[in-house]
């Protein structure tokens, strides 16, 4: 699943404390979209921000950048952002019930900006037009767990291997020629990541790893030619494969939560 929120949260970061200039956040975010539009989600969040409220003509990143930043100001703080992937059954960081957290778990993913007390929710709204619709989120609920980038990677590694083992035993895509192709193209059609100077290493590392572990679940998902498994097999390969799901989740969130303290702690411009 693509994810241009992690993008956004590590160059929205950087950006409130100093580590990069507002051009360099819509050159990262450019590669995900033809073009990105900015929308309230309803009259009070508009009043809130000054960003257009559903019905009116749409406004831009360089105006959502523009609303973060006063928002922070006026909380007294430059608060770096949160990345949030929930999923049915895993709501960890989504701050409880609200638009917010409706709009992130229908998306799957969302930004955080805890402190200036706001959340946006990136959709795909026409071919090629990403919008990017901001909440209110008054109360941003518990902090944040913290899972250790280490652990993180060593689980995704530990279960990929438990997966295919699985996998292999379903026998999914045994019989599917050019399954490693598809990965491939998979991980070709992806929107060019780029990042800021002096992103970690590892988190690259990782967030490069969630990627194509995405891959391959996505090969893993598709049915063989001829015909659709049957309910059980079809049972046994989601069980199998939400382990991993989550294990990519987790990592993605990992990486970007290091790469935003350690941009945070050393500001560049």
């Amino acid at each position: 699943m693509p994810c241009p929120s992690a993008t956004f949260t590590v160059w929205s970061s950087a950006w409130l404390v100093g580590a990069a200039a507002p051009d360099d956040v819509l050159d990262a975010l450019a590669p995900w979209a033809d073009a990105h539009d900015v929308q309230a989600a309803d009259a009070d969040t508009a009043r809130q921000t000054t960003l257009p409220p559903p019905g009116a003509p749409v406004s831009s990143l360089t105006f959502l950048l523009a609303a973060l930043r006063r928002a922070a100001g006026a909380r007294g703080e430059a608060t770096p952002a949160r990345l949030v992937l929930p999923a049915p059954g895993d709501v960890r960081g989504l701050p409880g019930p609200g638009p917010f957290s409706r709009a992130a778990m229908t998306a799957g993913e969302g930004v955080l900006v805890a402190d200036a007390g706001l959340g946006i929710v990136p959709s795909e709204v026409a071919d090629g037009v990403l919008r990017w619709t901001v909440h209110r989120v008054p109360d941003p609920g518990p902090p944040p767990e913290f899972v250790a980038l280490g652990q993180a990677e060593r689980d995704l590694r530990d279960q990929v291997r438990q997966a295919t083992s699985v996998l292999t035993s379903l026998g999914v895509a045994r019989h599917r020629p050019g399954v490693r192709e598809e990965i491939a193209a998979a991980l070709r059609a992806r929107p060019r990541s780029l990042w800021p100077d002096g992103m970690p290493p590892q988190a690259l590392r990782v967030l490069q790893q969630a990627d194509e572990v995405e891959a391959i679940l996505a090969a893993a998902r598709v049915d063989e030619p001829g015909g659709a498994l049957s309910a059980s097999a079809a049972t046994a390969r989601h069980e199998a494969l939400r382990p991993i799901e989550t294990a990519v989740r987790v990592a993605r969130r990992a990486a970007v939560a290091e790469a935003v303290r350690v941009l945070a702690s050393s500001p560049l411009v």
